[in-house]
């Protein structure tokens, strides 16, 4: 059985890497992907690991401390040894390092596509900006660069109507509101106004769910139409009181900025909506929420046109915006 290796940062995955962990799968029996991980690095390597294996789930997919040693070929032959517990039959890289580095770890080098002609693309370049190089990026990998904005606000405030206005403008995916749809069949069902904190938790998990699975769909910007920050507001305002279950489903969920539409125009009855006594309240809770919790966000006020023009604004500024030159202070 023969063994192969391909070794790097991958930070951020692309593909180029693809192409040559592809070319190094078909040349072996056995590849081992080994991501090298430093503290400090906006992607951890365990998140880069799983983008490779969901990229490549046919290969190994290890992750290793950087020695921080990138000019010191024996000392990562060595280093590699250890890891490996073996000496692998070939090393692929695309770079010229791999002789000196094959020489000390006594495995043949193969060479893939060092002028990069196949795939023009380096993890240097998708750094440098990963919007620009969009089309070098697997989708479980844009998923993680992707803009999201999330819009919200109380009942019959243009929520629905803006995240579908701005998913046309930008040409992307948006994500609707889950907790409609299961309130509209909770109606149908007759099982009236009584909730149950269970529910609100189904709900956030599934808006969760549908907006990571659209993430990877959406076209650098994701617009979410609520999300399980607003979810949990919603279980304040039919429970009255807050629920840590529901709270937990956001707190390590980043979004880039929140559109909070305001409350003032006319409320309009679709037969489902029984808010408009609070409607004022729900508006004001939700600033008093969104502050509270340090969430990135503008109020949209007047009439369709002017609040798409002030969203538009706004989001273009966003995507002007590189993740590797942001201060990220959510969980990655």
């Amino acid at each position: 059985m023969t063994n192969g290796l391909v070794i790097g940062k991958f930070y951020p995955p692309h593909r180029g890497h693809k192409y040559l962990i592809n070319c190094a799968a078909k040349r072996v029996d056995h590849l081992v992907v080994v991501v090298c991980h430093l503290a400090g690095q906006k992607i951890h390597g365990e998140q880069r690991a799983a983008w490779l294996r969901e990229i490549h789930p046919n290969v190994e997919v290890r992750v290793v401390h950087d020695i921080e040693e990138d000019d010191n070929s024996e000392a990562w032959a060595k280093y590699t040894k250890e890891f490996l517990g073996y000496v692998p039959d070939y090393v692929f890289t695309s770079e010229d390092y791999g002789d000196a580095y094959c020489h000390h770890l006594g495995a043949k080098h193969i060479q893939v596509d060092k002028e990069r002609l196949h795939v023009p693309i380096s993890a240097t370049k998708v750094r440098s900006n990963p919007l620009q190089h969009w089309k070098f990026l697997e989708p479980c990998v844009r998923a993680h660069f992707v803009k999201r904005i999330c819009v919200v606000g109380a009942e019959s405030t243009g929520t629905t109507t803006m995240a579908r206005a701005l998913a046309e403008h930008y040409q992307t995916a948006w994500v609707p509101e889950y907790g409609r749809v299961y309130s509209e069949a909770k109606l149908r069902a007759a099982e009236g106004n009584e909730w149950r904190t269970a529910e609100f938790v189904h709900i956030a998990e599934t808006q969760n769910r549908m907006e990571d699975a659209l993430a990877k769909q959406a076209n650098k910007i994701l617009i979410c139409d609520t999300d399980a920050f607003a979810t949990g507001l919603w279980h304040e305002r039919y429970m009255n009181h807050v629920a840590l279950e529901v709270e937990k489903l956001h707190q390590d969920r980043h979004y880039d900025l929140y559109l909070l539409t305001a409350d003032d125009i006319p409320f309009v009855q679709d037969g489902t909506r029984d808010g408009e006594h609070i409607r004022h309240w729900m508006h004001k809770k939700f600033i008093e929420k969104l502050q509270k919790h340090g969430k990135p966000f503008i109020t949209l006020t007047g009439c369709h046109e002017k609040r798409l023009a002030e969203a538009i604004g706004a989001c273009d500024k966003l995507l002007q915006q590189n993740f590797f030159e942001q201060t990220i202070t959510t969980k990655i």
